[in-house]
């Protein structure tokens, strides 16, 4: 992705979260937006503060939505909308980074314990109508390896632990572009 089209959506998710705080009308830029941007892929955007996670919401799959878009909508959902964190207030706003994953298509995996490099594949898992991701980051976070990854991950998406390892349940991995 080139540099310029990096800078414009963090310009547009830190504007999104701006008008979302003051409750003004979002207006995204003009239609003169780079094709680059009107890419339809599942995107996450997380928030630090102080190094510190301030909060996390993303898309999975492709959406109908262009990428600009679902970059504004997610950054608002990140700040006001994920239950772990209260509201990010206009004021801790110049303190907030924002970091904006872009990811690739869906892989399902058979075999997480040869298909799964840690620290470069996310994991989306989904058995019934629970499901759960981990971005890649989360491993380079926590250092943990692939089996406590999994458990961690099963736990997150209200399965049992060892759930991963058995045939009913659906592992897919995915990259992500960071900027």
């Amino acid at each position: 992705m080139q540099d310029k089209n990096k800078k414009l959506l963090k310009k547009i998710a830190r504007k999104s979260i701006k008008n979302a705080i003051q409750k003004k009308k979002d207006q995204l830029i003009n239609k003169r937006v780079p094709d680059e941007l009107k890419q339809k892929r599942g995107v996450f955007v997380t928030l630090y503060k102080d190094n510190k996670l301030r909060g996390c919401i993303g898309k999975i799959k492709e959406e109908k939505t262009s990428l600009y878009k679902s970059v504004a909508k997610m950054a608002k959902a990140a700040a006001l909308n994920d239950n772990r964190f209260l509201p990010v207030k206009l004021d801790e706003l110049k303190n907030i980074k924002i970091n904006i994953s872009i990811l690739s298509p869906l892989k399902k995996t058979k075999n997480p314990k040869k298909e799964i490099e840690l620290g470069k594949h996310g994991v989306f898992i989904k058995k019934n109508f629970k499901s759960g991701v981990f971005l890649p980051e989360v491993a380079q976070e926590t250092n943990w390896d692939l089996k406590k990854f999994m458990n961690e991950l099963c736990k997150k998406a209200g399965l049992k632990t060892n759930d991963w390892q058995t045939k009913e349940i659906e592992i897919y991995k995915f990259t992500t572009k960071s900027i």
